[in-house]
């Protein structure tokens, strides 16, 4: 009664996201005085347009739902932040899980962290700034209608042990072309890092197959999911 109850629960599957929106009401109707809630992952928060006439924008109506029962909102790596403007009614904020990467890979002897593309480069700054490396992020250049070249924007890879860190990996199919591409340029070693593994359709496997190290934060748990986020949770509440 009349104390700060803080739920961490993931809104995907959607089994989490009802026992979510149950819990919070238990827990106001146990007389919480204040409710903060941690999403480490928030399923639905990718749709944040409509891509197609028809579509819902699954972020928001998400949002406006758990907004109703909560004071405040702590979520991590959001694939785009700016949607947390629908979060109207109580403070919100997204961490970042570029800290605990960092640490993880600070003395693995890591060269040079990439993002798989331009949005990315500012996530991959923060992770190689922790380590002590140089950082700079993958480009695709179409050589034919077939041919596409994947290869850092600035830095040679040549020699290096490279970390490309990426927010989500889904299907892998990105990481997997660009750790091909790293070693044909004489990458020494490619090892991939994410927030988020969704890892669909035997995505672990495959990305094993060409890179030397996969590895994901716990916000989804699986057999890879090697690095904590909560001291990330735990400095912010």
């Amino acid at each position: 009664l009349d104390k700060e109850v803080v739920l961490v629960q993931n809104t995907y599957p959607d089994g989490n996201l009802v026992e979510l929106l149950l819990l919070l009401d238990a827990a106001r109707g146990l007389g919480a005085d204040k409710i903060t809630c941690v999403i480490p992952y928030f399923g639905y928060a990718r749709q944040d347009r409509r891509f197609n006439p028809g579509e819902a924008l699954s972020a928001k109506v998400m949002l406006r739902h758990l907004e109703m029962e909560m004071d405040r909102l702590l979520t991590i790596d959001l694939h785009k932040p700016d949607v947390l403007e629908w979060f109207a009614r109580a403070p919100a904020k997204d961490l970042k899980a570029a800290p605990a990467i960092g640490d993880f890979f600070r003395d693995r002897g890591i060269d040079l962290v990439l993002g798989p593309d331009k949005g990315a480069v500012g996530r991959a700054a923060e992770v190689a700034k922790i380590i002590g490396c140089e950082s700079d992020h993958l480009e695709k250049t179409r050589l034919s209608g077939t041919e596409v070249k994947i290869a850092p924007s600035h830095v040679g890879a040549k020699g290096k042990k490279v970390l490309i860190v990426d927010d989500i990996i889904s299907t892998g199919g990105t990481i997997i072309a660009a750790s091909n591409e790293l070693k044909r340029l004489g990458a020494r070693e490619v090892f991939a890092a994410c927030t988020h593994g969704l890892f669909t359709g035997g995505a672990v496997e495959r990305l094993r197959g060409t890179c030397d190290m996969v590895v994901s934060t716990n916000t989804l748990e699986s057999e890879v999911s090697k690095i904590s986020v909560a001291k990330v949770v735990a400095q912010e509440l």
